[in-house]
């Protein structure tokens, strides 16, 4: 293989390792900005691969006959170089550009509008490189035909896999997102600068001039690169202006597992998480604990006393605020205490006082740092008492400790007359749909596990849960009894709370609307009904439960594969800070699976008109929509298959990114062998039968998948459930690549060249990916499920069949 080519290969090497490291960057820095639900990485991800999509065909015009197809790619990478770090800093900067109060969230428009727009220029330059690479590849093996294309396919995703796997392994723990940007796209320049014109002439003139810009380049880049750093941190001071003006930039923090920011207001640090509050605690300077801490301490000792004797204890999230000490002031003799990322517990032991550190210290606790909801799936020991204080559900990964199959599981590591508590923000009388929905739907997936759930409280709203209905109570003597048996000396915090937190009065009222709230079948459009005036003792509703309607399981059941918990949680913070995105919010709850029919009908119809119509129009009309309706159905249904996968393996095996990056590895390496295998075996037999066969077999995984993706969630073993996901997502993503060159290869019959065939497939493909992106995260996994993911798009799959056989052809 000569020099030119290896180039030209390394090329399109860097343009998968810089497409997909870009993505991962522009996503982590929006997420900041949009709290980083599941929605709005839904509108992320479209926009991501509208753009590319729309570069794809503005690559197929620039590369006509003629055209300076080097000039054109040097021209582009140099364009990334500069857009991209532009970029990051305007995203930065973006809630500055909004008219809303701090802590507000962007409404759906704004964020439509500000992620086409910011994403725009960048996208539109790596999806015209496609084109232009794949012309380049064409020309050096001299062929006709979309092979270079196809070549062009394959190495990109290989690219795709090692960016995604650079980054969560490497970039994302040395470097910040100006750093990396830097890095990643001067390695793409490289190759642009010494890729050689036609002739050995313009070889030689390219390689002395590609050497003096590579030294310049060099040497301006390594001060520059420190630089950044600086740059990094003032940016991040610009962006926490605009969401919390009245809090200063105490640290930010890097870690694999997002981005983490100290804000200090007075002597209050608040901790946040990828644009998420995790908690707030008091400084080393405050003798006393502060609203925060006290928030914490009520939670512990109300949770602790719900338990005649706990010994031991399982604390899930929330130790590093206060729940920690408060629960070892009671007499335990093992408290396990688990927190994901190691990183925040540095963040906090830097800023927050020294009685944090004074408790790790104590002999009775372990500190273990993993994902909580692999270590309950893994463990086999057994508590008293496991308390779960991590945030409300905002995005369908902190929603997996509000699922039934966690408590489930949660569950199997109590001993006999074990109790778990946990607890949700809520409003006095469970005002508003978003929280009277999302907090009804946590006791009601409570319910269907526990024998007996207790929920009080009026502004947050505690759930003590146990098999052993007489171990927990809304007594308060008897919990003030267990509290003082204790000899516990808790500073803020005394016996007599317990007759303020449990309020007869207020007791009653929200029993009354958390237990018959979601039994109606309209209940999640209309919200919760009046509560009488005066409702009757939570021992007497408690017996007249059975009585009631039987819950609406579709919408008031929070699983793992169905988390409607986090787009509850979603219109409740809207409902809060006032958005006005609520109403189409509630519109996406009126959706019904076979909404899906018509929308399939109608392409199909169009396609069988033009058959019908034929002779009137353009030739072979009918087969170019058909061809491009099965592209737009390729990408739609394989991003649709990877979000349920991706959905289904963060909830039932744990949210690790490491492995999720080999996940999503997996999915590149199956689709560049994909692409391979059809092009080596296949390219020049490419036909419609052919292609139609491999919409069925797409249809087929598609269909299997919903099929097993429940048996995988009931399985106990984390081991085979990743060894299953792993092969599942390299099916999905060998599948989509066995499709690409053939769509391409068909289209390319009916008439169009090479590098118009590549770019409208390549774009259309793209098209349909980004409409799967938003309508799996944001509409049919919370609303309808995984499962109806799955078979949504093993009718897409169904579709494209149906559409090729329509208008059939014997001479494509």
């Amino acid at each position: 293989m000569n020099r030119t080519v290896s180039l030209h290969i390394l090329a399109v090497l860097m343009l998968g390792i810089v497409s997909q490291t870009a993505q991962v960057l522009i996503l982590r820095e929006l997420l900041m900005v949009f709290h980083g639900n599941e929605l709005s990485m839904g509108i992320i991800l479209c926009a991501w691969l509208s753009w590319v999509g729309a570069g794809s065909f503005l690559g197929a015009r620039l590369t006509r006959p003629g055209s300076s197809i080097t000039s054109l790619f040097r021209a582009s990478t140099a364009g990334v170089v500069m857009i991209l770090p532009l970029t990051i800093l305007l995203i930065r900067i973006l809630r500055g550009m909004f008219n809303i109060p701090p802590g507000a969230y962007l409404s759906v428009w704004d964020m439509f509008v500000s992620c086409f727009v910011l994403m725009g220029p960048v996208c539109l330059l790596l999806g015209a490189q496609f084109v232009i690479l794949a012309r380049i590849w064409r020309e050096k093996d001299a062929a006709p035909d979309t092979s270079g294309a196809a070549k062009t396919y394959v190495v990109e995703a290989a690219g795709n896999m090692l960016g995604g796997l650079l980054f969560t392994l490497v970039m994302v723990r040395y470097f910040n997102s100006f750093q990396t940007g830097l890095i990643i796209t001067l390695c793409m320049l490289l190759p642009a600068l010494f890729l050689a014109g036609p002739t050995r002439e313009k070889t030689s003139l390219t390689i002395q001039r590609a050497g003096v810009w590579a030294v310049c380049t060099f040497l301006v880049s390594v001060p520059l690169f420190f630089l950044l750093e600086k740059m990094d941190s003032l940016a991040w001071t610009v962006q926490w202006q605009h969401m919390t003006p009245q809090h200063e930039l105490a640290g930010t923090y890097q870690s694999k597992h997002g981005n983490i920011t100290v804000l200090k207001r007075h002597d209050q640090y608040s901790f946040f998480q990828s644009g998420h509050l995790v908690f707030s605690t008091a400084g080393p300077e405050t003798m006393l604990p502060g609203l925060e801490q006290q928030e914490a301490v009520v939670f512990a000792h109300l949770a602790m006393v719900q338990h005649p004797e706990p010994k031991s204890v399982l604390l899930i999230g929330g130790g590093l605020r206060g729940v920690l000490a408060e629960t070892a002031r009671h007499p335990v003799r093992k408290i396990d205490y688990i927190e994901l990322d190691p990183v925040l517990t540095r963040a906090v032991l830097d800023h927050a006082g020294t009685d944090i550190l004074k408790v790790l210290q104590d002999p009775r606790i372990t500190l273990i740092h993993t994902d909580a909801r692999l270590y309950v799936k893994k463990a086999r020991k057994k508590y008293d008492m496991i308390i779960i204080d991590v945030p409300d559900p905002a995005t369908a990964v902190l929603n997996r400790y509000y699922t039934r199959e966690f408590f489930q599981e949660a569950r199997q590591l109590l001993n006999p007359g074990g109790v778990l508590a946990t607890g949700l923000v809520s409003t006095p009388d469970l005002r508003t749909k978003g929280v009277a929905h999302r907090n009804a739907a946590t006791y009601h997936t409570l319910a269907s596990v526990f024998a007996r759930v207790l929920p009080v409280g009026d502004r947050f709203l505690f759930y003590f849960a146990t098999d052993t209905p007489e171990h927990i109570s809304p007594d308060p003597d008897l919990l003030a009894k267990r509290y003082l048996e204790r000899n516990i000396n808790a500073q803020g915090f005394s016996a007599l709370h317990f007759h303020v937190l449990l309020e007869d009065a207020q007791l009653r009222r929200v029993n009354w609307i958390i237990r018959n709230h979601g039994r109606n079948p309209l209940d999640h459009i209309h919200g919760p009904g009046l509560a009488p005036i005066s409702p009757e003792p939570v021992s007497r509703q408690e017996l007249a439960e059975k009585d009631l309607p039987p819950v609406q399981s579709r919408y008031f059941i929070n699983s793992d594969l169905k988390p409607i918990g986090y787009f509850y949680t979603l219109m409740f913070w809207n409902e809060l800070t006032g958005s006005g995105q609520n109403n189409i919010l509630e519109t996406f709850l009126k959706v019904r699976p076979w909404w899906a029919l018509p929308l399939t009908i109608l392409p199909l119809a169009a396609i069988w008109s033009f058959r019908l119509l034929a002779p009137r129009l353009p030739a072979r009309l009918d087969t170019l929509a058909a061809v491009l309706f099965t592209a737009f159905t390729t990408g739609f249904s394989t991003m649709a298959l990877q979000m349920a996968l991706l959905f289904s393996f963060q909830s039932i095996y744990g949210f690790i990114y490491e492995t999720v990056g080999l996940i999503m590895g997996l999915f590149m390496l199956g689709l560049a062998l994909g692409a391979w295998t059809t092009q080596s075996l296949a390219g020049s037999r490419a036909d419609l039968s052919t292609l139609a066969l491999v919409q069925v077999l797409m249809a087929a995984c598609a269909g299997a998948m919903a099929l097993v993706l429940p048996q995988v969630a009931a399985l106990e073993f984390p081991v085979l459930i990743f060894v299953l996901f792993s092969g599942l997502t390299f099916t999905a993503g060998f599948i989509n690549g066995i499709d690409f060159p053939l769509t391409m290869a068909c289209y390319q019959k009916l008439g169009p060249g090479a590098e118009k065939s590549a770019g409208a497939v390549y774009g259309t493909e793209l098209m349909g990916a980004c409409t799967g992106a938003v309508l799996a995260g944001a509409i049919v996994i919370p609303v309808l499920g995984v499962t109806a993911c799955c078979l949504m798009a093993a009718l897409a799959g169904a579709a494209a069949f149906t559409a090729l056989k329509i208008c059939r052809r014997p001479d494509v």
